[in-house]
């Protein structure tokens, strides 16, 4: 078998460098206290089936959680604790166009 004598039409030998595009790489900066806050929060909602329940069951359980936040987050301010109920409320709203969002309209149509 013939030896190749140009070089140029071998692959290029990788570096040890695991980074190939030689670009910086960029740190994650850790999660702020209301990003952790509000992640915890989504999954208090997903875990305890907030979700579909009674509106006054909710009410109740949201007062209860977000005491509760508010004294895990002692960084949060007043604003954070209301903006957090406002997200965690609309997360535990059903889908608009799911069924359960509109039963009513349902049943008026199947009549």
């Amino acid at each position: 078998m013939p030896k190749l004598s140009n070089p140029s039409y071998m692959a290029k030998p990788k570096s040890n460098n695991s980074n190939s595009n030689n670009r910086p790489r960029r740190d994650v900066a850790p999660p702020s206290p209301f990003d952790q806050a509000r992640d915890e929060m989504f999954q208090h909602v997903m875990q305890c089936g907030v979700i579909g329940a009674d509106p006054a069951h909710q009410g109740e359980w949201f007062d209860e959680t977000m005491s509760y936040l508010s004294e895990r987050f002692h960084e949060l301010t007043p604003t954070q604790i209301t903006e957090l109920r406002t997200l965690g409320e609309r997360f535990a709203q059903p889908a608009k166009g799911s069924p359960a969002a509109r039963p009513a309209a349902d049943a008026v149509s199947a009549a």
